[in-house]
């Protein structure tokens, strides 16, 4: 059964019109209830009737049977619809099950996420079975359907091959294309990505942008091949020519952009009162940053700033819903629609006290319903601990590059000249200069350079989370290094720090090297102990876990460090390549 657009079959189609007719009991009735109606947009009052995972009535009627129904009084709460989250990253050291888990106490029930982390480092097989198994959980999950690797990968075009994208593509669960962080390419030429839009677009699916700081012009060309929706507003009066554009624009508040505020603001300047063409997305932060919350903390920030309190709402429910042609199924309260609701203690507050996700109990009364996400086995996946069957040795670690990377912010890198010397062991603590290796998880190739502005006291680190999968190693002390990446080898995979000869802090990612099985709250903890480890040794910006995620990433300026080598981004040209082992 094709469960996202071909849900029910005939004979629960027949069930639920027989709830009607009073031959079938409803599995959970919530009288009374207070709740948002976006066709009216006001809050009305009606009774919902709900069998298994679908709302089979809404209005003043009540049912004549309810032998075996759950009936609840919400005469003193206000329901909402779950909250959808259009642009997940399922792989910022959680996975797609953890993020789940987490997202859904916070009444976020959908999540339309990224699929680069399952192409890099699975098969079509495997990466399509998880999708399936993944069905099975009370959180509803979509998905994109990448392009292109965001970095200069070895073997993109084997990855990236038409046969892939276009099961991709045609996967049921699948509602993107996107987001086009290679949309340069598009521009310059490229008729397979072109074509591969169309197909998209044939397919009634939506293209999702990445078009930082483009020009009016730029954003014209785009929708012109395809763009339908963009995240990267920075501003209000980027939000306005996108908008002028005819796109979809997502509002972002993340670990790395948390431009949402300013954004409401700059609206306000500019008299932007219309907001049916706007979502909320969170663009996969870090595992801390959602301590206080996910779309619903948008919500709020939304109504803080003088946001209509539905249209705040809307932003994350129907909105989302009408734009990915879902909302026959989601974003909102009313027949024939999944039952995904939350139900608040009132309308000026979003976070949820309980919330239902296909119609099962995930939170209750301000508790967490355990076991409604029972864990997976990523075996079967091929998601398991990594295997390393080679060493790093101090060969490995010879540094001679002229230039290395210097970074900006959190994310952004620039080149520099190198002016010390780097022929020694070790580097002294007086400058924020580090020896910096990116090598093949299979042991093939590296690249060694030096980077500047990261940490001034960090001895080792080392690193299994990156863009591509590969093995990150930064530090100042040649011996440590080697002793971070053999305890990272142990692990089967994660990041590493070591300080004369001693582990100081290590997070462990059993899947793949790429991803933690623990759940989010567990893992919040692990991330903290690291971030406040490295902050201790210099670290001056806001997401170490990004930095360490983008180093790789061609899609941001300036300078990158690739399986290709040194990059120059604006340039599009391999400065240095890689070096065989």
């Amino acid at each position: 059964m094709l469960e996202q657009r071909y849900r029910w079959k005939n004979k629960h189609l027949r069930m639920h019109v027989s709830v009607l007719d009073g031959k079938t009991s409803p599995t959970l009735l919530l009288k009374n209830a207070l709740y948002l109606n976006q066709t009216f947009r006001q809050w009305m009052r009606a009774n919902i009737w709900i069998y298994e995972d679908r709302i089979v009535y809404v209005g003043e009627n009540l049912p004549s049977h309810i032998e075996n129904c759950e009936v609840i009084d919400c005469t003193n709460e206000t329901l909402v619809p779950g909250y959808i989250e259009p642009h997940a990253h399922p792989f910022q050291l959680y996975n797609p099950q953890t993020l789940a888990a987490y997202a859904s106490q916070f009444g976020t029930t959908t999540l339309i996420n990224d699929n680069m982390a399952l192409v890099l480092n699975l098969k079509k097989r495997e990466a399509f079975s998880l999708l399936k198994d993944l069905r099975s959980i009370p959180t509803t999950m979509f998905w994109w359907c990448r392009f292109d690797s965001q970095t200069e990968i070895l073997n993109e075009v084997e990855i990236f091959s038409h046969s892939n994208v276009k099961s991709w593509l045609e996967h049921d669960a699948v509602l993107q294309g996107g987001e086009l962080t290679g949309w340069p390419r598009l521009l310059n030429g490229d008729d397979m990505m072109l074509h591969w839009i169309q197909e998209a677009k044939r397919m009634r699916k939506q293209i999702e942008g990445h078009f930082p700081g483009a020009s009016e012009k730029t954003l014209a060309k785009m929708m012109l091949l395809g763009a339908d929706c963009d995240h990267e507003a920075m501003t209000g009066e980027e939000v306005y020519n996108r908008l002028m554009q005819g796109y979809m624009v997502s509002l972002r508040y993340s670990s790395i952009r948390p431009d949402l505020p300013e954004l409401l603001d700059d609206m306000k300047r500019l008299g932007i009162e219309a907001y049916d063409r706007l979502l909320f997305n969170t663009d996969g932060s870090s595992a801390t940053f959602y301590e206080q919350g996910m779309n619903d903390q948008m919500i709020r920030i939304a109504i803080e700033k003088g946001v209509p309190i539905i249209d705040a709402y809307n932003m994350a429910t129907v909105n989302i819903a009408r734009y990915y042609n879902i909302d026959h199924l989601h974003g909102q309260i009313a027949t024939g629609r999944v039952a995904n609701i939350n139900f608040l203690s009132s309308i000026e507050n979003p976070t949820p006290i309980s919330v239902l996700a296909k119609g099962k109990w995930v939170k209750r009364d301000g508790v967490k319903v355990e076991e409604t996400y029972p864990p997976l086995n990523w075996q079967e996946y091929g998601l398991k601990p990594m295997e390393l069957d080679w060493e790093l040795t101090m060969d490995d670690l010879q540094f001679s590059m002229p230039f290395g990377i210097k970074m900006e912010n959190s994310v952004i890198t620039k080149p520099y000249s190198i002016a010390i010397d780097v022929s020694g062991d070790e580097l002294p603590h007086d400058h924020d200069e580090c020896y910096f290796t990116l090598i093949d998880r299979n042991g093939k190739w590296r690249i060694n350079t030096l980077l500047k502005g990261f940490a001034s006291r960090l001895s080792a680190l080392a690193s299994s989370f990156s863009n591509t999968g590969d093995i990150i190693l930064i530090g100042k002390n040649k011996q440590d290094i080697l002793h971070a990446f053999n305890r990272m080898k142990e692990l089967g995979g994660g990041i590493v720090m070591v300080e004369n000869n001693e582990i100081i802090c290590e997070l462990p990612l059993h899947l793949s090297g790429i991803m933690s099985d623990l759940p989010v709250e567990e893992l919040i903890v692990q991330e903290k102990s690291l971030s406040e480890e490295l902050l201790k040794r210099g670290y001056s910006f806001s997401d170490p876990i990004y930095s360490l995620l983008f180093f790789s990433s061609t899609h941001l300026p300036y300078i990158r460090i690739t399986q290709q080598g040194m990059y120059d981004v604006m340039n599009k040209t391999v400065l240095f390549p890689s070096i065989m082992r």
